[in-house]
């Protein structure tokens, strides 16, 4: 590869990880115009292995409106990002894959209906973790995600159980 090549390859990774971690903020935010902006007009979500649902971006984005409004509180994290391209004879082509382990922990609404910092110490917690497996593909729009696929690898409460 030639220095050029090696430069765009890195400014691609960097656009990559750009459009993961809007991803992540995007649903974590509720910011659901932002999260379909992030894929490709054909774009699909898969989170059944999480025991969601499996469709189009635009249909999985209200589904995830809809129950994402039983944790106002989400701030998950996606780490030790695996980035893959295209191989075309030595020089990277329009397509990545991407693999990534997330940790999500949300907090579920409490009964007064308060969240965030103000919520009781004592208000329902959930938390997974697992891996995400996306496949992008550069558009004239940059980088954007044609497919992600949730594998959930554990749930359970987050903390200590509260006293009875």
């Amino acid at each position: 590869m030639t220095q050029r090549v090696d430069l765009a390859t890195v400014m691609d990774r960097l656009a990559i990880d750009a459009v993961i971690t809007g991803y992540a903020v995007a649903v974590d935010d509720g910011a659901w115009a932002d999260y379909r902006a992030l894929f490709t007009t054909d774009g699909r979500a898969d989170y059944r292995g999480a025991g969601g649902v499996e469709g189009p971006v635009h249909e999985v984005a209200e589904w995830l409106a809809r129950t994402m409004r039983l944790f106002p509180v989400r701030q998950h994290l996606v780490v030790n990002r695996r980035i893959e391209f295209q191989d075309l004879g030595g020089y990277p082509g329009d397509l990545a894959e991407v693999w990534a382990d997330y940790l999500n922990p949300m907090r579920l609404e409490t009964a007064d209906g308060a969240s965030g910092p103000e919520a009781s110490a004592t208000a329902p917690n959930f938390v997974s973790g697992g891996r995400y497996a996306f496949s992008l593909s550069r558009t004239d729009g940059g980088w954007r995600i044609r497919n992600v696929t949730v594998h959930e690898k554990w749930r359970g409460p987050a903390g200590p159980s509260p006293a009875g």
